[in-house]
């Protein structure tokens, strides 16, 4: 059999009068693989009215499918924070959208059966990939139930103790755990999965977003489990940052890929510049410094720096994983590949390595002319 690759991507979600443009400069990289899988940011629909829990009702055009499918995606997750922004009648519509883009869906349904439900594709070598996506970041009832649409869950619970248990008012300590219903919702899924396929993707939509290297207890607790009980790898995304890179028991887990093909606020605001006027994200804006140096900037400079993750396949089996540098310009947010000769390539790495080493997980990369090799052995 011969070599394959598989790419994965942070959170997309191009909305501009020229879609295919944000994808110009990874066009031809994004097709050089035998399947590409991303995070679905937003609600594809023109319809619909804003749900009443949502701080930002993200949405992008009808037309955002098929530009999707032209820019090479073959499998998206639309687990997300999200998904049911526009009511029930934008999320089927964004469902059926991806649908008729012919884009698999993981990790939202009609039903909580339908949103654990995977996705499997077989490379033309005949070699089976499965796709589970998960959820922690929920609006209230934005999580599918029995009898009602939405993500698939993992939702996280936490308790902020004080670290001076007889001081009430003083300085707490925030610890994080799986909701236990979710978190063995997803070990059977795993299960259900592993003897239907050669290799098991498990997607996550977590983490602290804006906030600088920091990782949830609760993420290392799923990730953790997912991995224990069959999955190859975790692809985790949501928080517009990159966070570190863990291998764990020989397997890695990506805490976030970050953005990839996103718009600045104003484009989800449609004209009004969220970040900097809208009160109700003045939070937002506490999380990250660049903010506080840098008033009038809508992203974070954290947010420029993004990477794409890289599966190679041998004989139908894992042979290794890499990480490719990519940079997002902070004026277009168009994503550019970068090579080892560009000194943006060395600025990515080094800010990789850096958040890692901040959550004490030990770095274990190798550079690799334009790729940076995860060390799993």
């Amino acid at each position: 059999m011969a070599n394959k690759t598989v790419l994965f991507v942070g959170d997309t979600a191009p909305k501009r009068p020229d879609m295919d443009s944000i994808f110009a400069k990874t066009n031809d990289y994004l097709h050089d693989c035998d399947l590409l899988f991303g995070q679905l940011e937003a609600v594809v629909t023109d319809k619909g009215a804003p749900a009443c829990q949502c701080r930002l009702p993200l949405r992008i055009y009808p037309s955002a499918g098929p530009c999707l499918k032209r820019a090479g995606f073959d499998v998206m997750s639309n687990a997300g924070n999200h998904v049911m922004d526009w009511g029930f009648e934008g999320f089927y519509d964004t469902m059926r959208i991806m649908k008729e883009s012919e884009i698999d869906i993981i990790g939202a349904g009609n039903n909580l059966e339908e949103a654990r439900k995977p996705v499997i594709r077989t490379l033309d070598d005949g070699t089976r990939i499965g796709f589970l996506g998960y959820c922690s970041i929920l609006p209230q009832d934005y999580w599918a139930l029995v009898d009602r649409p939405g993500a698939n869950p993992m939702r996280g619970i936490t308790a902020a103790p004080c670290v001076e248990h007889d001081q009430p008012g003083t300085p707490v300590r925030i610890f994080s755990w799986p909701h236990i219903d979710d978190l063995n919702n997803m070990i059977e899924d795993i299960h259900k999965l592993r003897p239907q396929v050669d290799i098991l993707v498990v997607s996550q939509h977590w983490g602290i977003h804006f906030t600088p290297a920091v990782i949830a207890d609760y993420q290392r607790i799923v990730g953790h489990y997912a991995l224990d009980e069959g999955a190859d790898v975790v692809i985790g995304h949501h928080t517009h940052i990159l966070k570190g890179i863990e291998v764990y028991k020989g397997k890695p887990i990506f805490y976030s890929l970050a953005n990839f093909a996103t718009e600045g606020p104003a484009a989800y605001f449609e004209g009004k510049n969220g970040l900097i006027n809208d009160s109700r994200h003045a939070d937002i804006r506490k999380l990250n410094d660049d903010f506080k140096k840098h008033p009038k900037r809508t992203m974070p400079y954290d947010s420029c720096k993004t990477i794409i993750a890289k599966m190679y396949l041998k004989d139908g089996k894992i042979d290794k994983f890499t990480y490719v540098p990519v940079w997002i310009d902070d004026d277009t947010f168009v994503p550019e590949i970068l090579t080892h000769e560009n000194p943006r390539f060395k600025e990515v790495i080094d800010y990789v390595t850096e958040i890692t080493e901040n959550q004490k997980i030990e770095p274990k990369f190798a550079i690799e002319g334009d790729e940076v090799r995860i060390v799993t052995e």
